[in-house]
């Protein structure tokens, strides 16, 4: 049987990891799918391709030289930059002719990756195989027709048209399948969003799910040492006990937002995280990169805010006495006081925790941030 060879070019990272995990799936998906008139051969290839282009064109045209060097016979590049036409967000591109395509990873949102990336490559080269016009479109459903329907029902994607299944994010922002006509236009098929801001919501939360904000929490380690040390001192005295029995919710509330967002932003601002104006940056990219920026950060602060509150509730559980509260602060307290007065521990001393963020390895904060110059695989170039 005649072999077809299918590279995946993937970024470094979360790019890289779902090309790992697909290698093995996708031949008999591609049999049920495509055609089981080839044996696929599908394996991933890690490169970057290009530098920190934002233009489609550029990455495609890239996918096809790399095609052609390796001699492969279909190329896809899993890439996690945010990719645009005239400033619209690019999802998925295909050249049938050349037998490349691209999925930008940013595009799906912040949400499970590794379904709807199946689902785009196996609909990309079912654009590639059958060809994008309505005749290659009806080939594609007759051949889906023809298929066990109860085959690969994980799959939610077997419309011929579509880039990938209906979920609540395809509810909220719908994908558009477009075929350019112009011949500068150098695509067969691309995949954009319907609506500018429903794009600009997938792409900025797409690109903080490739950051990863989870992997940046072991830089939190020495805030956390200084906040926790700083929080359980204060808390053998009586002055936090007092405070939490005269502390209303609402003010409780309002310390905590205030607390996290001003790690968030003293981290911005002791690294410079910040993008200024410049020529090569454009305004909305500016923008995006910073929001991107903020909400990675945010989210990581969140969860060092919910692990000091944690220690914060042992600590005070294991080692302060009811007793002792009670002479603390003149009442009989509920157990509710323990985690009420660790709850106000944790904001005031999160506070005190962002002046140790400063001292932390400054490569570890910058690869977590899209940032000017960022190239696939590399955060943020300095």
């Amino acid at each position: 049987m005649e072999k077809k060879s299918i590279a995946l070019i993937t970024a470094p990272g979360i790019a890289e990891r779902l090309g790992a995990e697909l290698v093995e799936e996708m031949p008999g998906m591609l049999d049920y799918y495509i055609t089981d008139d080839y044996e696929w051969d599908v394996h991933y290839y890690d490169d970057i391709l290009t530098g920190g282009t934002n233009d489609s064109k550029e990455v495609i045209e890239a996918v096809c030289d790399k095609k052609d060097d390796e001699g492969w016979d279909y190329a896809i590049a899993l890439t996690d930059l945010p990719l645009f036409k005239d400033e619209r967000p690019v999802v998925a591109e295909a050249l049938k002719d050349k037998s490349a395509a691209l999925i930008s990873l940013p595009g799906f949102g912040f949400t499970t990756m590794k379904k709807r990336v199946q689902e785009s490559i196996l609909q990309l080269m079912n654009e590639m195989y059958y060809g994008t016009s309505d005749e290659g479109r009806q080939a594609s459903a007759a051949h889906m027709e023809s298929q066990d329907k109860q085959k690969f029902d994980a799959l939610r994607n077997k419309d011929s048209r579509k880039l990938i299944g209906s979920r609540i994010f395809e509810r909220i922002s719908p994908l558009i399948r477009e075929t350019p006509q112009e011949e500068e236009e150098g695509v067969d098929v691309r995949y954009t969003v319907k609506s500018k801001p429903g794009g600009y919501l997938r792409i900025i939360s797409g690109m903080v799910f490739a950051n990863e904000p989870w992997k940046m929490f072991p830089a939190f380690g020495k805030i956390i040492v200084i906040a926790f040390t700083t929080g359980s001192y204060a808390l053998v005295f009586s002055t936090l006990w007092q405070l939490s029995t005269n502390f209303s919710i609402p003010r409780a509330i309002i310390l905590t937002l205030f607390s996290i967002l001003a790690l968030t932003v003293w981290i911005i601002m002791a690294h410079q995280l910040w993008e200024k104006k410049g020529e090569e940056n454009k305004a909305f990219l500016r923008r995006m990169y910073n929001l991107t920026t903020f909400f990675t950060l945010l989210i990581t602060v969140f969860m060092y805010y919910i692990i000091l509150f944690a220690m914060f509730s042992i600590w005070t559980i294991l080692l302060m006495p009811m007793s002792q509260i009670e002479s603390y602060t003149s009442t009989s307290p509920s157990i509710g006081i323990y985690f009420y007065t660790a709850w106000i521990g944790a904001s005031i001393s999160t506070i005190i925790g962002a002046l140790g963020s400063a001292f932390e390895d400054e490569e570890v904060v910058l690869d977590s941030t899209y940032g000017e110059g960022r190239s696939q695989g590399v955060r943020r170039i300095k």
